[in-house]
């Protein structure tokens, strides 16, 4: 369920006007924009932005940007985009702004969409950027890492219930045998690993998943549970926890922002203005019932002035106004 709280009813052309308005001055009315943008559906944010793109000639993006900073500017203006178009740029930013590519995102673009729904991505991923997704990963990351990553944004994955038990069973051996193959913890091999997590089905994996815990008495995840150096095991339990339960895992990605020596605002973020109008309160239950606080109380915690109000506010929380 959504936690974003929209009206039925509303006036892209008024709401272009009142944006305008809090752009002028001395200082912007952030609390404007906070209240217009943080209160509309995907819909309802795009016909702003045609509104605004017709009335004034501007495009509201680039305003945003010039008139906002900071984590707020990058939530907001991630926040108008065409959801589609987000993860592209999501995805992107992952890829090629940061020193190193975070794996992260790249296996939330992959793992926790339909295969219609990461096509779509893709397309217009390429479309954005003259490239396609595959390419900018397999350039900017090397090893296994670059394998299994090129593999999980390259398939088209089955999504239907059927299992093959046999094949569940031996995949389940196949696993174990090159993640506790290895000695000292290292893995044996990747390459059936990979092959394995990126052409399954979801409904295949959760059974291989559970013959490997039958087989080998620990769960899958807990033996890739080694060296936290080790980033490439560490994508491989990213992305089986992803696999298993998406929303617990972006649940998971959020109390880590949270709880670490310092925020990471860009998980936080990218987790809440990403899950907003689809799952954010059945993962909010989920962070209650992990850690005892609601998600709201540990967001305005730890975040401060313009950028809490705003991610409070898609989290369904008015206190602010």
């Amino acid at each position: 369920m959504a936690t974003l709280l929209a009206p039925e009813d509303f006036s892209p052309g008024e709401d272009a006007m009142a944006l305008k308005k809090a752009f002028k001055g001395w200082g912007t009315d952030e609390k404007t924009i906070i209240w217009i943008l943080g209160h509309r559906n995907a819909d309802q944010r795009k016909q702003i932005r045609l509104a605004y793109q017709e009335i004034y000639l501007e495009d509201l993006i680039k305003k945003l940007k010039y008139e906002l900073s900071g984590d707020f500017e990058r939530a907001v203006c991630h926040w108008i985009l065409d959801p589609v178009e987000r993860e592209a740029v999501l995805a992107y930013e992952a890829i090629i702004k940061n020193y190193r590519s975070d794996y992260r995102v790249i296996l939330e673009t992959a793992l926790t969409k339909s295969a219609e729904e990461l096509l779509t991505v893709k397309r217009t991923y390429q479309f954005l950027y003259k490239r396609s997704l595959e390419e900018d990963v397999a350039s900017h990351t090397a090893g296994d890492m670059r394998k299994f990553l090129v593999a999980v944004v390259s398939v088209y994955r089955y999504e239907g219930e059927e299992i093959e038990e046999e094949v569940a069973h031996s995949e389940a051996n196949i696993l174990g045998d090159e993640i506790q193959g290895g000695g000292g913890g290292a893995l044996k091999g990747a390459e059936e690993i990979i092959r394995i997590l990126s052409t399954r089905s979801r409904a295949q994996l959760l059974a291989t998943f559970n013959y490997y815990k039958q087989i080998h008495g620990t769960s899958i995840t807990k033996s890739l549970d080694g060296d936290p150096a080790d980033e490439f095991s560490e994508a491989l339990r990213a992305a089986i926890q992803c696999i298993k339960n998406p929303k617990r895992y972006l649940q998971k990605v959020v109390r880590n922002s949270i709880n670490r020596v310092g925020t990471e605002e860009d998980a936080l973020s990218r987790v809440i203005v990403t899950r907003a109008e689809k799952d954010l309160k059945e993962m909010k239950d989920v962070y209650l019932e992990k850690t005892g606080r609601s998600l709201d109380d540990a967001v305005a915690s730890e975040t401060t002035g313009d950028y809490k109000a705003f991610l409070l506010t898609l989290l369904g929380n008015q206190d602010y106004f």
